[in-house]
């Protein structure tokens, strides 16, 4: 997924906002909290840090391409970080960053979830 991609997916969740922080990372946030990290590649491809449930997290840290997202992870966190698309193609991280986006939107306060429509998340 080129950069491009990776954003222009991002913002076609609800109500997300960007910045461009931590060494150039493009960072998307629901409701202020981040669900998604892009940045850090050599190539063409970006690479991509999402949150995930426990249970995707114990079977994707495992398989080539993807790895424990650093810092997020060692932390406890369940992140993972696509760095290639050979176990894991565009079209499944894109369900992948709507999932993670899901997840922290269902982690917000009760009331800023009703402020941003996303109730029943």
């Amino acid at each position: 997924m080129k950069l491009e991609d990776y954003n222009s997916f991002c913002a076609s969740l609800p109500h997300t906002t960007h910045v461009v922080q931590w060494g150039g990372a493009h960072v998307w946030k629901v409701g202020g909290k981040v669900f998604a990290i892009g940045g850090w590649s050599d190539g063409e491809m970006v690479a991509v840090t999402f949150k995930c449930s426990d249970l995707a997290y114990d079977i994707l840290k495992e398989q080539p391409g993807l790895r424990p997202a650093p810092y997020l992870a060692s932390r406890g966190m369940k992140w993972i970080q696509r760095q290639t698309a050979e176990t894991m193609d565009d079209a499944a991280l894109k369900e992948y960053l709507g999932e993670s986006h899901r997840l922290v939107a269902a982690g917000l306060p009760k009331k800023m979830q009703r402020e941003l429509g996303l109730a029943g998340s």
